[in-house]
């Protein structure tokens, strides 16, 4: 359209040139001007005036005249009937394409004729119909404004064009309602610059977007008008902060959760958009160094893990700060505080404290004596620290409670003796009430101490001690031994010897460790048995005392030669004559070696041998009596005298050993019984002699044995066990003197014989061959020792 406006000016200003240059040749005829108005967008061949009659011409010379006008153009708007010279509409008007801007169109005609020639001027405005809306050059406009930007913020909008002039031009824009814009108009000329004006802070998490119409009206009638859509997005701006569901969260996890579980997610949320919505977990700053110790926090989302050891009994709950913040260039924070209880498991066995006051208890404390405090401790709570106590050994003590609970004191509950029990281990349990139940042991070790309750006491009471005679003066002879069931000092004994006879000042005794020792030797011919007693004393505070009797009884030797007792000679040379007839037949006796041997048993039993004989095949000695016989009967050729030499021979282990000779001589018979008559007289005499010394000795001993037999009987008497003991002399005997010595120690006899031994018995070890045990079906209540 602009190019075709353009087109007819610069064919008008042709037209005018050329009508100017005929004017100039012309003589420049000129006449008044003609104004016409036409609405523009009229019909075609709408009658704007009749030009020829305002001109003054007449109407039937028109065509001859050539009335017409003179166009610039092909095209001409207008055009004028020749034949009524009415000046009419040749084609569509429009105003907006004739003239441009909102002042007066005015189209200038020149109307030509001939004949003459007369040129008018026609003036033709067209006038403005409301014919055009407004219009915006885009039909959609947008703009981005931060939530942050303040009121009052103008943000210019597309500026709306209507073509028509006049009142039909645009009058007004106006913006759909709203609370946060509102459009202003800046006239500048002729045009009106609308505004989108902020009114009122946008809040993007609000509203993101917002749309509005911008309408432009005309004030044409009816108005037309036009829109504009324009779109507002709300930039965000980090006006937000991470927020969560509640400032407070409480969980609760058992102890001993497993590393790593997870216990709680946290959940914030930050309206804003992009890296300003973003929001990454941490803990706070500030924090015991144990919570970090033990949770984790995962930044990106929120997951509370576990790890390390969860133990109720180190705290029962944690408080953790939680920080949530978004990822804007000036990050926004946000706060929570999780509470973590903690729900107790039977995790922890019960611990039991021992306050010993003493690990040591006197033998005689009483009933209830207090030795230990027991303290029973469970890191558990509730039922899972629920604690029940015993003492589950056999032992005399007990719990006694205390005013506290799970405190208790340890007391004895019954008398005490070391030497019974010296040592007790106290075992106590203790068991929770947790499911399961935990238990816990913890052994008291308890020694009881000694006091002086107890005396020495001697194994066997009393005592038998066999000593050989001859011992050596001043060497330990034997040694008696107690024992005390107390212990240390309470048991340290000390020895000393009765003094109440007169055996007892050749003894001594060591009064560290009991050996006994005699000050002279003793000889079993003098004295075979003798008694006394031993104190034994402790040393305690106050000191116990004990004593024992001791039996000794000596112990034969062979200490002693065998004594000749026939033939004895005048002078004391065991010699002696025997005559005999000749005519006796084998076996006639002829006569009896006596001998005695002081000592008893093996040690005096004697035996008697041929130690030298003229003729063996002639006499006979009976080994045991000593009788000398013939063995065969004397001939003519035996020899009238015969010399018999005896050897008279203990049976110790070391023999000791006597010879007595004894000259046979052989007669007549009628020498015989001469001699027989002189002999009988002095044997008479020597026969009273040797009587009168067997009296005496057997009366010596039998006095020994009867001070023996009442000794054992008083020994018998005291003591409760059967011991029995009897001296009993065999007269038995036949060319010697024989006895023999019987005594009973509990379940033994024994014997100390003489020449002849019973069958059956046997010789006690260490009796040098002198003692007997004969078999005795009597029970036996005593041992009897010797030394």
């Amino acid at each position: 359209m602009r190019t075709d406006t353009k087109t007819r000016e610069r064919d008008g200003h042709w037209f005018a040139f050329h009508l100017a240059l005929l004017l100039l040749f012309l003589g420049k005829q000129a006449l008044a001007q003609i104004r016409y108005s036409v609405p523009e967008e009229v019909k075609e061949g709408t009658v704007v005036g009749n030009a020829a009659k305002d001109l003054g011409l007449d109407i039937t010379s028109l065509i001859d005249r050539r009335f017409r006008v003179v166009s610039g153009g092909n095209d001409a708007i207008f055009e004028v009937n020749q034949n009524n010279g009415a000046l009419y509409v040749h084609r569509h008007i429009d105003r907006e394409e004739l003239c441009q801007g909102s002042g007066a169109c005015l189209m200038e005609l020149k109307i030509l004729v001939e004949n003459p020639l007369e040129i008018h001027y026609v003036i033709v405005e067209i006038t403005d119909v409301n014919d055009h809306s407004p219009s915006f050059p885009k039909r959609q406009q947008t703009f981005e404004i931060g939530e942050h930007t303040l009121p009052g913020r103008r943000f210019q909008l597309h500026t709306a064009r209507d073509p028509d002039a006049g009142t039909n031009s645009i009058r007004t824009y106006t913006l759909t309602s709203n609370e946060h814009f509102e459009v202003d108009i800046r006239q500048s000329d002729e045009d009106k610059i609308p505004f989108l004006v902020l009114k009122k802070s946008l809040d993007r998490e609000q509203k993101n977007k917002h749309t509005l119409l911008v309408t432009a009206v005309d004030g044409g009638k009816p108005p037309r008008s036009g829109t504009l859509n324009v779109s507002i997005i709300v930039l965000d701006s980090n006006d937000n902060r991470p927020m969560f569901s509640q400032e407070i969260y409480q969980i609760s996890i058992k102890e001993n959760v497993p590393l790593g579980t997870s216990i709680f997610r946290l959940n914030a949320t930050d309206p804003d958009e992009g890296t300003n919505g973003e929001v990454e977990y941490s803990l706070g700053k500030t924090l015991r160094q144990k919570i970090y110790d033990i949770f984790e926090l995962d930044k990106l989302t929120g997951d509370i893990r576990v790890k390390g050891i969860v133990d109720y009994e180190e705290s029962d709950v944690y408080k953790l700060d939680v920080e949530a913040s978004d990822k804007a260039t000036l990050p926004l924070t946000g706060e929570c505080r999780v509470i973590v209880k903690i729900v107790d498991i039977n995790d922890n066995p019960p611990e039991i404290e021992v306050t010993s006051l003493s690990n040591t208890v006197s033998e005689d404390s009483k009933p209830g004596t207090m030795i230990s405090l027991i303290s029973v401790t469970d890191k558990d709570s509730g039922v899972n620290g629920k604690i029940i106590s015993s003492i589950t050994s056999d032992v005399p003590f007990e719990f006694k409670p205390s005013y506290k609970e799970n405190i208790y004191s340890v007391v004895t509950k019954g008398f005490l003796d070391r030497e019974e029990v010296s040592h007790y281990e106290i075992t106590i349990k203790a068991t929770d009430c947790g499911e399961p139940p935990l238990t816990t042991f913890k052994t008291l070790n308890i020694q009881i101490s000694d006091v002086n309750d107890n005396s020495p006491h001697f194994e066997q009471n009393p005592l038998q001690f066999y000593l050989t005679e001859n011992n050596v003066a001043g060497a330990s002879i034997f040694s008696v031994s107690a024992t005390d069931k107390d212990v240390n000092g309470n048991a340290a004994i000390s020895y000393h010897i009765a003094r109440g006879n007169d055996v007892t000042s050749f003894l001594n005794i060591n009064s560290d460790n009991g050996h006994i020792t005699a000050l002279k030797s003793f000889d079993f011919e003098t004295l075979k048995t003798f008694q006394f007693q031993v104190v034994a004393t402790d040393s305690g505070t106050p000191s116990l005392s004990n004593n024992v009797t001791v039996n000794v009884f000596i112990l034969d030797q062979n200490d002693n030669a065998p004594v000749i007792l026939y033939p004895v000679s005048s002078n004391g040379s065991a010699e002696g004559v025997e005559e005999i007839p000749r005519n006796v037949n084998a076996g006639h006796l002829v006569t009896k070696v006596r001998a005695y041997d002081a000592d008893i048993g093996y040690n005096g039993w004697l035996l008697f041998s041929l130690q030298e004989v003229t003729d063996h095949s002639l006499f006979g000695l009976d080994r045991y009596t000593g009788q000398i016989r013939t063995l065969r009967s004397f001939t003519e050729t035996d020899e009238a005298e015969h010399k018999l030499v005896i050897l008279v021979k203990d049976n110790g282990n070391v023999s000791l050993s006597a010879t007595a000779t004894v000259i046979v001589k052989v007669v007549e018979p009628k020498e015989a019984f001469a001699a027989s008559d002189v002999k009988s007289a002095t044997k008479v005499d020597e026969e009273d002699n040797v009587t009168f010394y067997l009296m005496i000795t057997l009366g010596s001993v039998s006095v020994l044995f009867l001070i023996s037999i009442i000794v054992l009987i008083a020994m018998q008497c005291s003591k409760t066990t059967d011991y029995t003991s009897k001296y009993l002399q065999e007269t038995n005997y036949d060319g010697t003197l024989c006895h023999s010595i019987q005594y009973r120690s509990g379940d033994k006899r024994y014997m100390l014989v003489g020449p002849r031994m019973s069958i059956g018995s046997t010789i006690v070890p260490g009796s040098h061959a002198n003692t007997l045990v004969l078999p005795d079906r009597r029970s036996a209540t005593s041992e009897v020792r010797h030394t």
